[in-house]
């Protein structure tokens, strides 16, 4: 069953100027029938040469001419019903949701139009009890003014003598009497410059010649027409009545405000189409510290740019955005770049601003941030955006250090909420509620951003971080598994790797130590063939100078880079733990290593163990082994004791060997080889 037309609160009238080349001409208003749309042309209402679709969509739709209308005819569209009732309810017959709507909307859009007569009234306060409303007869009335007697009520006044304007003071203590020239002087509106604001006449001049004339000017409500681009320099104003102070650009081929200067205002107004709503960036001198609030843009092809431009001296920094929504952007909703060799947008401020495609198919996306770094700041922002749409939020390729706190995200069609593009640098993102079916943080950068409570699955990101004190309830590891042959080179993107040769003996290189300072890595062999895995540096001697070979499942070695080596910290294969040693006499066995290969091939050798309680010896386990093919002796004994098992153990042969250990009361013989 197709819907029935819903009655949205917008003023069924509009105008356009005709061109002389454009035949189509849409009204954004529901109609009932093609017969409830009335076309005029300069006031004339028109009867054919054209043709109405849309009758019936609730978003209204187009008219199409027969012949482009001449240049600079007036076109009016408005629905115009008749004030009747269209459906009656038979006595116990049907009552459908279909008719009762029909009906209702009917309704509404009859008290829309009633509303709109009314509005081209002169009326009464609601706080006073209306007086009377005749005017004097016509004869009476003829070339006077209308005025009002001492009731209030309406009188034919003479124009005779009329007297000049009074001067005005102030009320308050140590007011001054100033000239109504003077006060009328405090704030020039664009009307002082013949601006009309009827949304038919050009007003660019007007509005121009104000800005040339005063430092801030006033736009009051009105549908103010430009052709051409309104410029603001050094510490001008353009402060409007709010969304009823409009500016509407003739068509997208231009900008319709730029700010090429410092320490400028833009406050309540609304902007209608153009390439760019408001555009900064410094031409003579910096571009800093302008302030844009509450400034509604709609259907423009981008509608706030920040441009760096071509010139370091002018760059575009501090500004500070409040409450502004752009609504149906074509390309973006706000986007900061650099068309020449100037610096980034850096620094500036968005608060509560808004990008909403309202439906209409946007190229590009929300924010989008190609350029700009240091401490640009989004907060509490929303990009709500078509699913034509590359991303709800993109940071570019030349971005840095970006922050978004509490960003709202939504679209569909898998847009992604926000995209980090790859060379974009240390992004933070907080608090992110993405709604879009896309990914949450759709990263390109190499994971150069940090995210706390965004992104899906894992909320949170930090990057490199000092922690004096952490309680860690559980602890994951970036890991990175590899099934490989012939050689690998690591990065610093994992920090360990769970590597199978079983393709093929395998070389695996760890980055330089320079490159890597602070950094920790594991090299595992998961795979249970007998090819060998060995662990290098890229120009450099290896962990702990030498290469690390994997030979078996499961064997293992962690290093830690100091930024001039890596160091071995941990490894089921590490050597050394042996102590080879040639000589004669009393030789102390310091318990430093698990085995002691001794020569005595110089003369007979004592091997003497520490006490079995030394702490160095509780619970240690030695091997002791004779190397030499001498007959001279190596006797282990103890120092304070005789020696393992209560006696002095001789090593009389090449190959002879004994392992003791220690309960700390006394050596014990664990095996005996002689």
């Amino acid at each position: 069953m197709p819907e029935h037309i819903k009655m949205p609160d917008v003023t069924p009238v509009v105008r356009y100027v005709a061109d002389g080349v454009e035949t189509i001409y849409s009204y954004p208003f529901p109609i009932f029938a093609s017969e409830d749309l009335a076309v005029y042309f300069d006031g004339a209402k028109q009867a054919s040469g054209f043709t109405i679709s849309g009758s019936g969509e609730t978003a209204g739709g187009d008219v199409t001419f027969d012949e482009a209308p001449d240049s600079g005819v007036i076109i009016t569209l408005a629905r115009e019903l008749p004030i009747e009732r269209v459906t009656d309810y038979l006595e116990g017959g049907d009552f459908s949701a279909a008719s009762i709507n029909n009906e209702l909307d009917y309704m509404i859009a009859a008290l829309q139009q009633v509303n709109r007569a009314n509005d081209l009234m002169l009326s009464y306060s609601d706080h006073e009890t209306p007086s009377e409303t005749t005017l004097p007869d016509r004869s009476i009335r003829a070339n006077k003014a209308l005025g009002f007697d001492g009731n209030g009520d309406p009188v034919a006044v003479s124009l005779e003598g009329s007297m000049a304007a009074p001067d005005f003071t102030a009320s308050g203590s140590g007011a001054a009497t100033r000239t109504s020239h003077d006060k009328f002087s405090d704030l020039i509106s664009v009307k002082d410059f013949g601006a009309v604001g009827d949304g038919l006449t050009d007003d660019t001049t007007a509005i121009l010649n104000a800005l040339a004339a005063a430092e801030s000017v006033f736009l009051p409500e009105g549908e103010y027409l430009v052709t051409g681009t309104i410029t603001l320099t050094a510490r001008q104003s353009l402060i409007g009545a709010g969304q009823r102070s409009v500016l509407k650009a003739i068509n997208n081929t231009f900008n319709v405000i730029e700010v090429t200067e410092d320490h400028c205002k833009i406050s309540d107004i609304r902007i209608e189409g153009g390439d760019v709503g408001i555009k900064l960036y410094g031409v003579t001198r910096p571009c800093v510290q302008t302030s844009v609030t509450d400034v509604t843009i709609v259907a423009p092809n981008t509608g706030v740019q920040l441009d760096g431009y071509n010139n370091t001296n002018f760059p575009c920094y501090w500004n500070n955005f409040d409450r502004v929504l752009v609504e149906q952007p074509a390309d973006n909703g706000f986007h900061l770049f650099r068309s020449g060799a100037g610096d980034t947008p850096n620094a500036n401020k968005f608060h509560a601003c808004r990008a909403y495609s309202l439906g209409a198919p946007i190229s590009n996306a929300g924010f989008y941030i190609e350029e700009g770094r240091f401490n640009n700041a989004f907060i509490d922002c929303e990009a709500n955006v078509d699913g034509t749409a590359q991303g709800c939020i993109i940071v570019g390729s030349g971005s840095d250090k970006n922050l978004f706190v509490n960003p709202y995200t939504e679209s569909f069609n898998t847009v992604p909420n926000i995209k980090l593009e790859a060379g974009s640098v240390e992004t933070s993102i907080i608090n992110l509620l993405s709604v879009s079916d896309g990914a949450a943080i759709w990263d390109l950068s190499g994971g150069e951003y940090t995210a706390y409570n965004a992104g899906f699955p894992h909320k949170n990101r930090l990057q490199r971080t000092t922690c004096t004190d952490m309680n860690a309830t559980l602890q994951r590891f970036d890991t990175e598994f590899i099934d490989a042959s012939g050689s690998v080179t690591l990065d610093t993107s994992h920090s360990v790797h769970l590597v199978s040769s079983f393709g093929g003996a395998l070389s695996v290189e760890l980055p330089n130590a320079a490159d890597a300072v602070g950094v920790m890595m594991v090299v595992k062999k998961t795979d249970s063939s007998s090819n060998v895995i060995t662990v290098t540096e890229d120009s450099g001697a290896g962990p702990d100078a030498r290469n690390y070979y994997l030979g078996a499942e499961n064997d293992y070695v962690m290093m830690l880079s100091n930024g001039a080596e890596w160091f071995v910290i941990a490894s089921n294969r590490s050597p050394g733990n042996t102590r080879f040693f040639d000589g004669s006499g009393t030789y102390d066995i310091d318990m430093a290593v698990d085995t002691y290969l001794l020569s005595s091939f110089s003369g007979a050798m004592t091997a003497r163990l520490p006490p079995a309680n030394a702490a160095e010896a509780v619970g240690r386990t030695i091997t002791i082994k004779k190397t030499d093919v001498s007959s001279n002796v190596i006797t282990v004994t103890e120092q304070g004791a005789t020696g393992p098992d209560n006696a002095a153990q001789p090593l009389s042969s090449q190959y002879s060997a004994i392992t003791v250990v220690s309960d700390g009361g006394q050596w014990f013989i664990v095996s005996k080889h002689l």
